[in-house]
């Protein structure tokens, strides 16, 4: 089968300048998702989807594809998987006749991930053939039913239930919820094209520990990604 490592790594980051090529621990944050990627057993191809040429050089010294530069018009922090995505089934059918069986997606702010995870979740999808995904998720910390919004200088529960007075149980009574957590999401050419969607319907859920399902994004993210590595 042709299943295709998916690194998308646009250059533009707010909260962490350049943040996909950061040194973490001597190491740009995006190596660690391609050493992953490249230690698994299934994935045979990988590819880094960038509107970076910065990233690109980069990511081509570790041994992987940049085939292309991404448009920066679908790099922006708003842009969705869906544009990267068919920019690049697009761009692999045009110009060299690829059709990938699964596309495996790894974001780079996700370093803990592991090569044996990532070979779980393939597993999981090629035992299951009906699946249009796969989505990796985690235990959700910050339960909905304790969130609250603001209405006219007021906080109104978040999730509007009969019972208005759910927010003051306990986890433990409350409904066991997961939150997605942008580590290994697997999807199908064909769940893109025919349902205009990276999940489609029928969606298998791959659960993750906490530290795998680290993703970051900010400072402080960063920070403690530092620290984890320092005690691990």
């Amino acid at each position: 089968m042709k299943i295709l490592g998916f690194i998308p790594a646009r250059g533009g980051s707010k909260r962490i300048p350049n943040k996909n090529i950061k040194l973490l621990s001597g190491l740009p944050l995006i190596a660690y998702t391609i050493e992953a990627a490249k230690k698994s057993k299934y994935i045979n191809r990988i590819v880094v989807s960038t509107d970076s040429k910065e990233i690109a050089d980069l990511a081509k010294q570790f041994d992987v594809e940049v085939p292309f530069l991404r448009p920066g018009s679908i790099s922006k922090a708003d842009s969705t998987e869906m544009q990267f995505f068919n920019h690049a089934l697009d761009w692999f059918a045009k110009n060299e006749n690829y059709i990938p069986d699964l596309i495996v997606l790894l974001y780079p702010t996700s370093p803990f991930r592991k090569a044996k995870s990532i070979d779980k979740a393939i597993k999981e999808m090629l035992k299951n053939p009906e699946a249009d995904s796969l989505r990796s998720i985690r235990l959700c910390s910050e339960h909905p039913y304790k969130m609250w919004v603001i209405e006219k200088g007021y906080l109104k529960p978040f999730m509007r239930e009969k019972n208005m007075n759910i927010h003051t149980l306990s986890y433990q009574l409350l409904p066991t919820v997961y939150i997605q957590n942008a580590s290994i999401y697997v999807t199908k050419p064909s769940t893109i094209k025919n349902k205009k969607s990276p999940t489609g319907d029928i969606i298998i859920p791959f659960v993750m520990d906490e530290i795998e399902s680290i993703d970051i994004n900010s400072p402080l993210d960063f920070a403690f990604a530092v620290m984890i590595l320092k005690n691990h």
